[in-house]
């Protein structure tokens, strides 16, 4: 494994998207690391709607909707639930007067590559899950990150994503979202930042951690990458449209669930039987 030397200006919190462990676990890394700017994943181009993440009237579920002007059939949603890590970090940047920013691939990129991006093939963390007595990718994730959230989790959680990352091969999709990723993170420090956060998926955190290395290979693999006009905003979103079973690719089990684990302060099992027995009554049945 290779020795990273870490950029004490730079802390990376790799998140699970939607994961209420890793959402109170960023909020309080944000705290102890107090930074000047906070980058997300998300796409670099809705900058300008970041600031409308602070206003009461934005309850989530809600997504940022992408859509080639003029081609409204031609489209991509970036979704933040309430337990959404990068939805805290964006809650907390506000409430703390930071700067916060997208800086994952712009939609114009995704847009104009939809259709013709790769997918890896495979679950990675199949190979962690199994190391550790599981069967289920989600059930030691919900066990080991989930429920024992905690903001010294994430310098092993990136450790274990650079392992991984050794044994499979980059796509090529991944190689652009991460070089423009290092990009916007070079720039940012150029501009002056003194404590960026990065909020990112875990998958990730090892391409983001340690000396960034000059900028031309990565201006290099961007190079002549599509480009569509786009036109960005944020729309109302629901629970449902969260869950795997709707087709979403980062989605989750049970959003229902999530939401109840992190906004239920005590008693989490009691709250939830009682929630799920007042639905059952609702509909007349004999719970």
């Amino acid at each position: 494994m290779t020795i990273v030397i870490p950029d004490l200006r730079v802390r990376v919190f790799g998140i699970r998207h939607h994961g209420p462990g890793s959402a109170r676990s960023v909020r309080q890394g944000l705290e102890e690391f107090s930074p000047d700017v906070v980058l997300i994943e998300g796409p670099s181009d809705a900058d300008p709607l970041v600031m409308l993440a602070a206003s009461e009237s934005m309850k989530p579920p809600i997504a940022l909707l992408a859509y080639a002007t003029g081609e409204p059939s031609k489209a991509a949603f970036w979704p933040f639930a309430v337990f959404s890590p990068e939805w805290q970090a964006l809650q907390w940047a506000a409430k703390n007067g930071v700067q916060a920013r997208f800086c994952d691939l712009p939609a114009f990129n995704v847009l104009a590559d939809q259709g013709i991006r790769t997918v890896r093939e495979g679950d990675p963390l199949s190979e962690l899950a199994a190391a550790a007595g599981f069967d289920d990718t989600e059930r030691w994730w919900d066990s080991v990150i989930e429920s024992s959230s905690g903001a010294d989790s994430f310098d092993a959680i990136t450790e274990a994503m650079e392992a991984l990352r050794e044994t499979v091969p980059i796509d090529e999709e991944t190689a652009h979202r991460e070089a423009y990723m290092r990009q916007v993170l070079r720039k940012t420090l150029k501009d002056g930042a003194e404590r960026v956060a990065v909020v990112c998926g875990a998958w990730h955190a090892p391409a983001l951690v340690g000396a960034l290395g000059p900028a031309a290979p990565d201006a290099r693999i961007l190079k002549g990458m599509s480009k569509v006009k786009t036109s960005l905003t944020w729309v109302p979103w629901t629970h449902s449209r969260l869950a795997s079973a709707s087709g979403y690719g980062a989605g989750i089990t049970s959003p229902g669930w999530y939401h109840h684990l992190f906004t239920a302060n005590d008693k989490t099992i009691t709250r939830w039987l009682t929630k799920v027995a007042r639905v059952l009554r609702d509909e007349d049945l004999p719970i």
